[in-house]
């Protein structure tokens, strides 16, 4: 018998919602690829209130609510939405977590995913919060609880760079890395390189979904900051905190520097790094960097995401892709579960 693993959807923005496209329209064909299906028992949102159902949310009449509808309408349904209750008790053995990320505390994902590892649930994210502040307490809280705690999606979405660097760059000993991880200041750059000034490359990159309303995670480098305390922790191996981060945004990139670069033939980029020293430290920061054309991250444009690492063995290893998007998000989520699954195979659970 092909195995079932019951979700639970905690938000319903654009990941979980691109997830929820792909288990209602190809639900047949994923469950012949991967082995096993997938039914989504609870859906909780700020905006439509929760729904929870053990045999199984009627996905297509979720997806089909107008803006200003809730959850009631459907059976199960309810207009406001209690997490803890519904991550704890609820009819769900993988916990899908893809709420906001407050770059100050982590919350309220840090507690979403306390709340379902200590109730025996594994759990994936894309939220980078809980990760970055908690990584190693979350996952012996997994570990003690005979689940997982998988988080591929928080760092480069659908590129899997957190899984390349714990499986076939494991033993080339990584000593550091920089990257180009935020996407929307990427293409922000790539804009004012073509002439667009700051504000105007920010308004087109909000128009394209690339920017939020409020882009400042993204444009003063907080994004790009949780991100290198999450690969630096699991690249490593650092006890490092968001705070020990020394971040700058892009910001202060005017025309003028845009200008130099181009007549030099290089490009300005918002690199995260972290390096190990000699002592065992890791520092780490985040800043724009002047790139000569011949540096490996010189050519990523627009709103591609790359991280360079630093090896023993094999000198610099470059991996790029896509850092934003809804469905390359989603297939994220979709390889944590694979994951959850060869574990549980592996284990007999």
């Amino acid at each position: 018998m092909s195995r079932n693993y019951n979700l639970a959807l905690i938000g319903f923005g654009n990941v979980n919602r691109a997830l929820t496209e792909v288990i209602h329209y190809d639900g047949a064909a994923l469950a012949e690829k991967l082995g096993f299906t997938l039914t989504v028992t609870a859906i909780t949102d700020l905006r439509f209130g929760a729904v929870v159902d053990g045999q199984g949310v009627d996905l297509g009449a979720a997806l089909s609510l107008a803006p200003g509808q809730t959850f009631a309408s459907l059976p199960g349904g309810m207009e406001t939405c209690d997490n803890q209750a519904i991550i704890c008790n609820g009819p769900a053995d993988i916990v899908m977590e893809a709420t906001f990320t407050n770059p100050e505390d982590g919350e309220p994902g840090l507690s979403h995913v306390r709340w379902a590892l200590e109730s025996g649930k594994s759990v994936c994210t894309t939220n980078k919060g809980p990760a970055a502040f908690a990584a190693r307490e979350l996952e012996e809280l997994a570990a003690m609880n005979g689940v997982r705690f998988e988080f591929e999606g928080a760092v480069m979405s659908g590129t899997p760079v957190l899984r390349l660097a714990s499986g076939p760059l494991k033993g080339v000993g990584i000593t550091g890395f920089s990257g180009i991880l935020n996407g929307t200041s990427n293409y922000v750059l790539t804009q004012m390189e073509s002439g667009l000034s700051l504000e105007a490359a920010i308004t087109e990159a909000q128009d394209l979904g690339y920017a939020e309303a409020d882009p400042t995670a993204d444009i003063g480098g907080s994004d790009v900051r949780l991100k290198v305390t999450v690969l630096a922790k699991e690249l490593l191996g650092a006890d490092l905190d968001a705070a020990d981060v020394v971040t700058e945004g892009i910001t202060g990139i005017t025309p003028g520097m845009i200008a130099e670069a181009t007549a030099k033939g290089a490009h300005w980029k918002l690199i995260g790094q972290a390096e190990m020293g000699a002592d065992g430290k890791v520092n780490a920061s985040v800043a724009p960097q002047m790139l000569d054309s011949t540096h490996p991250l010189a050519a990523i444009s627009g709103a591609t995401n790359a991280v360079m690492f630093e090896t023993e063995f094999l000198g610099r290893v470059t991996i790029s892709g896509p850092g934003a998007g809804r469905q390359e998000t989603a297939f994220a989520l979709l390889s944590d579960i694979v994951a959850i699954d060869a574990f549980y195979r592996t284990t007999g659970s």
